[in-house]
């Protein structure tokens, strides 16, 4: 019989979707300035930029964690700082999710990013120089525009690793019911209760849900961004 969800399992829901949702919208100028920058950028060393960009797939995550928390935690220089000036505190709360999530996310989104402006005619940005239109003007109103569906793709898949973002998570922001338990750390919070993985299901329907609605809408707007490029 079909039980409704839990008020834990909603705080779960909600937490999962505030800190992806904000991991996406903060780090979204970064990705497009990197995505810019690596599709149109010629300079030396470019490869230890793009290697950069990408160690958190390869990095496992908990590794990505353990790094976070050792630079940005109470104790680090960087952390105590912020937490004095700003009030601000990263480790083992949301905003701690939150930017686990960014972390992770972020070369999945450049990389969507950097496809949608290697897609754009650089002869539509050149010929705009030659018309008088500035840097910033060319990019606000050429690259940017005609490369739209790649940020939107990047966007998207960035959102969907932040929601099922785990191991850094667990290491920067920790376990906490109503403060930092997002959906996959409730899966395995009650996966490790007496007769609790038969009380995951409906979390892990919604996470498959919600991971196949994401990769659909991004494969949706590439394959539209592609179909329109073609002359």
């Amino acid at each position: 019989m079909f039980s409704p969800i839990t008020p834990e399992e909603w705080s779960a829901v909600r937490l999962s979707l505030q800190a992806a949702g904000f991991a996406v919208l903060a780090s979204l100028p970064a990705a497009v300035a990197m995505g810019y920058l690596l599709a149109r950028g010629r300079f030396s060393g470019k490869w230890l930029l793009e290697v950069a960009v990408n160690v958190p797939l390869v990095l496992p995550p908990v590794v990505t964690g353990y790094l976070l928390l050792v630079c940005l935690g109470r104790r680090s220089p960087v952390g105590a700082m912020l937490e004095r000036v700003a009030g601000l505190r990263l480790a083992f709360t949301w905003w701690g999710a939150a930017l686990a999530a960014a972390v992770v996310g972020f070369p999945l989104m450049v990389r969507a990013i950097r496809l949608g402006f290697q897609a754009v005619d650089p002869r539509l940005e050149l010929a705009a120089r030659g018309l008088g239109a500035g840097r910033w003007r060319t990019f606000f109103t050429i690259a940017l525009p005609l490369a739209r569906r790649g940020v939107l793709a990047g966007g998207v898949l960035a959102f969907a690793r932040g929601m099922s973002e785990f191991g850094a998570t667990i290491m920067l922001a920790g376990n906490i019911p109503g403060q930092t338990r997002t959906i996959p750390l409730a899966i395995y919070s009650l996966s490790n209760r007496p007769g609790g993985l038969e009380q995951c299901w409906r979390l892990v329907a919604l996470a498959l849900v919600l991971a196949c609605a994401a990769l659909a809408a991004s494969e949706w707007l590439e394959h539209r961004g592609a179909r329109h490029e073609r002359p």
